[in-house]
């Protein structure tokens, strides 16, 4: 599976952008999707994943009630919607996918993933 990642830039504080990961290859396995973070200094952290299984969404803490995530299956790309952004979310932006069975049983740590795209720098201006 390959994946890219696009849509990160530079916005104000309060503003909102949308993240897509395009996705090529075995995307019929794809059992989960995610979004993790990594700001400067700072270790990975998860943001968002949804689950195919249900359709089922798992949200960072920092990010509940500002950012979504959805899919466009005709597409293949997965999209996270993040609105209402802080200084604090500016990090590099990273969408990885688990294809293993118990990929979509914990969703939410990064070894669940097999496969991550490049990354897209978030900055978010106070």
């Amino acid at each position: 599976v390959q994946l890219q990642a696009s849509g990160g830039g530079l916005e104000q504080a309060g503003g909102s952008l949308r993240l897509s990961c395009a996705a090529s290859g075995r995307t019929g396995s794809i059992v989960v999707t995610g979004w993790f973070r990594q700001a400067p200094g700072k270790d990975r952290e998860f943001v968002i994943a949804l689950r195919r299984r249900g359709a089922t969404t798992f949200y960072g803490d920092s990010v509940k009630g500002r950012f979504t995530i959805s899919r466009d299956n005709a597409k293949n790309t997965v999209y996270l919607q993040m609105n209402n952004l802080k200084p604090e979310d500016t990090a590099v932006y990273y969408c990885a996918v688990g294809l293993r069975s118990d990929s979509s049983s914990y969703p939410t740590v990064a070894i669940s993933y097999d496969y991550w795209g490049q990354g897209t720098l978030v900055t978010v201006s106070s």
